[in-house]
């Protein structure tokens, strides 16, 4: 039936055009965002999901830095007690050449006051923000961040690797710290020596001292070496997790920003080959609909 009130076929080409206006603008959303799921609206799961992994990503982007900031301390700390066993070593070779017969020892002994100037510096040099890891309060605490951790119960956590200062003979520290400055009669090379009964930074020769005097030095420089070989050791694993670590937090980042990609990002090639396909569509809807007005046009002819 035909009526100039009522145009069926019109009235659904309308409704096709405007379904496919709808999916043309939804398409056209993926190809602008790249995304599949923009808001809790285009699937409420997914975007929740993503939002909490992106927000996890965040947290391990400030972890990041908080390991490179840690590496930084631990590595300034490291090089500086690996250059100070070199100096300590060259003070060991000093000694042995004062037990031969014959020697200046005041000429040795301005060689030691030199190295032994030079253990200063390196324990007043080795800082990194305001923190020095070789000249130490006792018994104080230091730490890292090593890591950000979500649990199964949705708790989240950050992880640190701490470092305790030990300012004794055999401790991890070169020099002690009374909270104000460098105390440089304590830790490894402050403490008195249990043999000679002289920390190695103040040992001083002089032309009555026996081979058996400089022996004692020699013992208590030994011992001292052995504690800061000990200490770089400790540093060096420090270092060791904390290269590990951030290691692992950028697989995690990555991994992490691929899930989410998974989980939300449009498949480009295929929104593409939906929005053409849809322009087509669109096209024919048009036509349809001009050609359901226009068959109306067909009841004037009755009337002329």
């Amino acid at each position: 039936m035909t009526s100039i009130l009522t145009n069926i076929a019109a009235m659904t080409a309308l409704q096709t055009l405007r379904s496919i206006g709808s999916n043309m603008e939804e398409t056209q959303a993926r190809v602008s965002s790249g995304l599949r799921v923009a808001g809790a609206a285009d699937n409420a799961a997914y975007w929740s999901i993503a939002t909490t992994m992106r927000s996890d990503n965040m947290a391990l982007s400030a972890v990041q830095d908080a390991l490179g900031l840690g590496a930084a301390k631990v590595d300034t700390a490291y090089a500086a007690m690996d250059s100070a066993i070199e100096v300590v070593k060259e003070i060991k070779s000093k000694l042995v050449a004062a037990t031969e017969e014959g020697i200046d020892k005041a000429k040795i002994q301005e060689e030691l006051t030199q190295l032994q100037d030079q253990l200063r510096s390196i324990a007043e040099s080795a800082s990194f923000s305001g923190e020095n890891w070789v000249a130490g309060e006792d018994a104080v605490e230091k730490s890292v961040v090593s890591g950000f951790v979500r649990a199964a119960d949705d708790t989240v956590s950050v992880k640190t690797t701490t470092y305790t200062f030990n300012s004794a003979a055999d401790g991890n520290v070169l020099f002690g710290h009374d909270g104000t400055d460098i105390d440089f009669a304590a830790g490894i090379l402050g403490t008195a020596g249990a043999v000679s009964g002289t920390a190695v930074i103040d040992i001083e020769l002089d032309d009555t001292m026996t081979p058996a005097d400089i022996g004692e030095f020699l013992s208590d420089v030994e011992t001292s070496l052995s504690a800061m070989t000990s200490a770089a050791a400790e540093l060096g694993s420090i270092s060791m997790r904390i290269g590990l670590q951030e290691d692992f937090v950028s697989k995690l980042t990555d991994s992490i920003d691929s899930g989410v990609g998974r989980l939300v990002d449009a498949d480009m090639n295929e929104e593409s080959t939906r929005l053409k396909a849809l322009q087509t569509q669109q096209q024919l809807a048009i036509q349809s609909l001009s050609i359901a007005n226009s068959s109306s046009e067909g009841i004037l002819q009755l009337f002329r």
